[in-house]
């Protein structure tokens, strides 16, 4: 990277995070930078700001955030219910799986916008690499 570069590089991580662009790792994908602004959530800028690189290469292209966002649900659960037995114990005889369930439950229900989210940042992650000399290539735009 050159040395004229004045922001800090972000890695991948605090990049899908705070849902910014993977090739410039600055600019942000969605339009509202709230995600529990119900009406605006998911509302996605054309082309990154910064960078310009497009956020939907295709028709369809989000089509396969359904399997993150799965798999999303799938860790989070495991790891409540791995909390909840190592904190406060599994047993059937005084319900506390079913507290478990829906203490997860309202979780997972409150977490959905932000891991809507998080999905779409992490299924454009997939196909977008980051490129150290986007500045250079201003004029070209990347897509995948």
């Amino acid at each position: 990277m050159s040395s004229n570069t004045k922001n800090k590089v972000h890695g991948l991580l605090w990049t899908v995070l705070n849902h910014k662009c993977p090739h410039c790792r600055e600019g942000n994908i969605f339009k509202d930078k709230g995600s529990f602004h119900l009406k605006t959530f998911m509302q996605m800028n054309d082309n990154c700001p910064v960078c310009g690189q497009k956020t939907e290469i295709e028709e369809g292209f989000y089509y396969g955030t359904g399997y993150v966002s799965y798999a999303l649900a799938v860790a989070f659960s495991t790891s409540t219910f791995v909390a909840w037995w190592v904190l406060i114990g599994m047993s059937v005889d005084d319900n506390r799986v079913f507290w478990w369930l829906g203490t997860n439950a309202f979780l997972m229900l409150i977490l959905q916008p932000y891991l809507m989210r998080l999905s779409r940042t992490i299924w454009l992650s997939i196909f977008v690499k980051f490129d150290t000399e986007w500045r250079s290539d201003k004029n070209k735009m990347v897509a995948v």
